[in-house]
C-alpha cells in the first residue's frame, strides 16, 4: 500500500498523528512544510496527504493545488483551526476530500483516512473497467479436451500459486492472454487488478510511457501525471503480450522491475516500488533473438523461467469443434438468435480447414456465420472460408502456383495435381534436353510416342 503524506510544521503534533497512523497500519511520510510537501508530491504517489492548512510559507493551500496537479486522485485532508473553517470549506470547492479540525480526533482521523483509501481503491477499479478489463470479475473458461492443452492446463495450476514470471509461447491467436487469465484468476493476486499491454499494438517511442507512466512535465503538453500500466497493476498481474517487440532500451528497465520491483516514471526520479507479477507472450523465437542481439539475453534467461507453449488450433483435432460449439452458443446469445446449430457439412468444413489464424479465425468466422444466419441451420457455406490449401512446404514444387483449384471431390483434386505435376515435369525435362523428343523420352523411361501424347495433353508440343 502506498504510504500517506503527512504535512504539519509543528514537530510535537506530527509525531503523535505519525505514531496513530502507523499504529492503525499505515505507512507514513514526513515533511515539516509546504514547500518540503510540494517536492514529495511531484517525486512519488501517496494514497493520501493530510495537511495543515496555516504553515509558514507554501499553504496547505498551496500542497492542495500541487498534490491535484500531480495527481487529481490523490485525496488531501485539510487540518485546520477553528478560526479558519471557512479557508477550509473554501478548500472543499477546490478539490479537497475533507477538513479536521484541531485539536485532532484520532479516531476521526483514522475514519477519514479509511474511507480515503477505499475511495482510492474505487477510482482505480473504475480506471481498470475504462481500460476495458472487466473480463478480471469473471474466470476465464478455457475450452478443448486435446492432450496438449490439458498439458498447458496442468502446468497453469501449478504455477498460479508461485510469483515466477510465466512465458506464453504460441502462434498469433491461440488465445495467450485467456491463458495469461487463468493464471491470474488461480493465483492469490485473483481480486487484484489484471492488465494487459500489446507491445506490438503502441508505438516504439510510446510504449515506455504507456508501460511506466509520465511525470508533469516530463515533455511538452504532459500536463499532469499519468499513471501508466505498472501502476494500474500494483497488487496484481501484468501481461505483456509480443514482448519480443519492446524495445532494447525498455527491456532494460522491465528487468530491473523483475529483479528489483521498482520503476521510475518519466521524467522522474523517484524510484517507486512495485508489488507486480508479470506474464509475458510472444509469437516470435526469443532465444534466436537473443542470440542476433535483438532481445536481451539476461531479460530472455529471467523470464523463460516457466515457459508454456500453446498450441496452434490445427493441432488440437476435434477441439475446433468444441471451440465452434462455444462461440455459437455465446453469439446466437449475444445476437438473439437462439436455436442455431451448424450442419453436418458445416462441422466437417470447420474440422478440415487449416485455421492459420486460429482460435481468433474460427471466432470471427462463427460471429460472422452467426449474423449472417436466416433460418437456424448454418450451412458450410455460410461460414465463407475461403478454400484450405495444404502448407506450401508439404506440397509439390508444381502445386504451388497461386492459382491452382482445390475445389471438388478427392479423386477431381488428385487428377488435377497429377497433371499439374506431370506438366511439369515434363516442362523441365524438355528444357533440359533442348527438346530432343528421343533423349526425352529416355530420360523419363517412356517411350516416344508416350512422350508425344503426354506433351500434346499438356500443350507442350511445338
Amino acid at each position: 500500500m502506498e504510504p500517506l503524506l503527512l504535512v504539519e510544521d509543528k514537530t510535537e503534533l506530527r509525531t503523535m498523528l505519525r505514531k496513530a497512523l502507523e499504529r492503525a497500519g499505515y505507512a507514513v511520510d514526513e515533511a515539516p512544510d509546504g514547500a518540503a510537501a510540494i517536492q514529495k508530491v511531484r517525486a512519488r504517489r501517496y494514497l493520501m496527504v493530510i495537511t495543515d492548512l496555516k504553515m509558514p510559507g507554501a499553504s496547505g493551500l498551496d500542497v492542495l493545488r500541487e498534490t491535484k496537479q500531480a495527481d487529481a486522485a490523490i485525496p488531501v485532508l485539510l487540518l485546520t483551526a477553528y478560526g479558519s473553517v471557512e479557508e477550509a470549506v473554501a478548500a472543499m470547492k477546490e478539490g479537497a476530500f475533507d477538513f479536521l479540525q484541531k485539536p485532532v480526533d484520532l479516531e476521526h482521523l483514522k475514519l477519514l483516512v479509511q474511507r480515503a483509501a477505499r475511495q482510492q481503491e474505487l477510482l482505480r477499479e473504475n480506471l481498470l473497467l475504462r481500460e476495458e478489463y472487466s473480463t478480471r470479475y469473471g474466470f476465464p473458461r478455457i475450452v478443448g479436451e486435446h492432450a496438449a492443452i490439458r498439458e498447458v492446463s496442468q502446468q497453469i495450476q501449478k504455477v498460479a500459486a508461485t510469483d515466477s514470471t510465466c512465458l506464453l509461447l504460441g502462434e498469433s491467436g491461440t488465445g495467450k492472454e485467456l491463458f495469461a487469465l487463468a493464471i491470474h484468476h488461480l493465483s492469490p493476486r485473483r481480486e487484484q487488478p489484471f492488465v494487459a499491454l500489446n507491445c506490438a499494438a503502441i508505438p516504439e517511442g510510446l510504449v515506455e510511457n504507456e508501460l511506466f507512466g509520465h511525470e508533469r512535465g516530463a515533455f511538452t503538453g504532459a500536463g499532469a501525471r499519468k499513471v501508466g500500466k505498472m501502476d494500474l497493476a500494483h497488487r496484481g498481474t501484468l501481461f505483456l503480450d509480443e514482448i519480443g517487440e519492446l524495445p532494447l532500451g525498455i527491456q532494460a528497465k522491465l528487468l530491473r522491475v523483475l529483479e528489483e520491483r521498482r520503476f521510475e516514471r518519466v521524467g522522474g526520479t523517484q524510484s517507486i516500488d512495485v508489488d507486480v507479477r508479470i506474464v509475458v507472450a510472444t509469437n516470435r523465437d526469443l532465444q534466436k533473438l537473443a542470440e542476433e542481439k535483438l532481445f536481451r539475453e539476461d531479460l530472455y534467461f529471467r523470464i523463460s523461467t516457466v515457459p508454456m507453449t500453446i498450441p496452434p488450433l490445427r493441432e488440437r483435432g476435434n477441439d475446433v469443434l468444441l471451440l465452434a460449439d462455444h462461440f455459437l452458443e455465446k453469439f446466437s446469445r449475444e445476437f438473439g438468435k437462439p436455436g442455431l446449430e451448424l450442419s453436418a457439412e458445416a462441422r466437417d468444413r470447420l474440422l478440415h480447414y487449416r485455421w492459420r489464424g486460429n482460435v481468433r479465425e474460427l471466432q470471427n468466422t462463427l460471429e460472422r456465420a452467426v449474423i449472417l444466419a436466416d433460418g437456424l441451420s448454418i450451412r458450410a457455406e455460410g461460414l465463407q472460408l475461403p478454400v484450405s490449401k495444404p502448407d506450401p512446404e508439404h506440397l509439390p514444387g508444381g502445386m504451388l502456383a497461386e492459382n491452382f483449384n482445390w475445389e471438388g471431390s478427392l479423386e477431381e483434386v488428385t487428377g488435377r495435381a497429377v497433371s499439374h505435376v506431370e506438366k511439369a515435369l515434363l516442362e523441365n525435362t524438355m528444357r533440359e534436353c533442348k527438346w530432343n523428343k528421343t533423349r526425352a523420352a529416355e530420360k523419363l523411361g517412356v517411350s516416344p510416342k508416350t512422350l508425344l501424347a503426354k506433351l500434346r495433353s499438356a500443350g507442350l508440343e511445338e
